[in-house]
């Protein structure tokens, strides 16, 4: 195998075990509701949801912010602006638990691709 060939095999192993770690944390998905689904389809195709868990905003900050992600590009029917804001505002309120991210399981990816304990 080439040298290229090792090379690309490699990152392609750590980027499937990153993806893969991040895909299994319990605190990265969005909540379940009546905006979930219309929430995932304009907030995920650009960002993890990762990136939205960890908020916790007003109803006036999440209001900004999806006026913010409509200019940005985020694809949303202005029938459902209210309603996604009242779903995050709902589940991301400075009322709820501090955000706290997933624990990794101890073992790192070494620059070789190998799992290695820490």
């Amino acid at each position: 195998m080439s040298r290229l060939s090792t090379r690309v095999l490699t990152v392609a192993l750590v980027c499937g075990a990153v993806l893969s770690a991040a895909a299994s944390g319990p605190n990265e998905q969005l909540p379940a509701g009546p905006m979930q689904e219309k929430a995932s389809a304009a907030c995920l195709s650009c960002h993890e949801a990762r990136i939205i868990v960890q908020q916790r905003l007003s109803k006036a900050a999440w209001t900004r912010e999806m006026d913010k992600m409509a200019k940005w590009g985020a694809t949303v029917d202005p029938a459902d602006r209210d309603g996604l804001i009242d779903y995050f505002s709902a589940n991301f309120s400075p009322e709820q638990a501090p955000y706290v991210a997933p624990t990794t399981t101890g073992k790192t990816i070494s620059k070789t691709g190998a799992k290695a304990k820490r």
